[in-house]
């Protein structure tokens, strides 16, 4: 009995305690309901991963073979809905391109390119008319992103020319007819 008037005492303690943990809570809360209720509305959804073999839907192997130069020997798309990303492999089993395209909310269509082009380091790309985005060329790649109203396309490719990746998202934008 002595033992455990102290373990009642100590539990008193331990919910005169749960007050700090409370307001370390609303701490937290406040930060994260400003950033994701401003970024909720315009955050770009998760990378693509491939989950199932190609065709891609609106873009064929040989289109992707003449504009990026190397030859496609397997295609695998993701599970996103209404339309897919695609991914390209070259022989040795790398991907040699990347094709995505997001549609639904304008802000959501935009903060994906951005993502993949960000303004302040990328080339302003227009192409095709009405699109607007950036390119960019690294040590490995070339990515191409436009975005009109809620749609968006986003291009990466192994190649070091913007230019293959341009034309690419071109095709792939009249194929769907956006």
């Amino acid at each position: 009995m002595i033992l455990a008037a102290p373990l009642l005492a100590l539990a008193a303690c331990t919910t005169d305690s749960a007050p700090p943990p409370a307001s370390d809570a609303p701490t937290t809360s406040a930060t994260r309901p400003a950033a994701p209720t401003t970024r909720a509305e315009a955050a770009p959804p998760a990378e693509p991963e491939p989950v199932a073999d190609g065709p891609c839907p609106y873009l064929t192997s040989a289109v992707v073979a003449d504009a990026n130069g190397q030859h496609v020997t397997k295609v695998r798309t993701s599970a996103d809905k209404p339309t897919p990303a695609c991914f390209f492999y070259r022989p040795d089993g790398s991907v040699q391109l990347t094709i995505r395209v997001y549609q639904g909310e304008p802000a959501v269509a935009k903060a994906l390119v951005d993502q993949a082009a960000p303004i302040d380091t990328s080339n302003p790309a227009s192409s095709p008319a009405g699109w607007e985005g950036g390119s960019i060329s690294g040590e490995e790649n070339a990515v191409y992103a436009v975005a009109k109203g809620g749609s968006a396309v986003v291009v990466d490719s192994n190649q070091k020319q913007t230019i293959k990746a341009r034309r690419i998202a071109e095709a792939a934008i009249e194929n769907l007819g956006l």
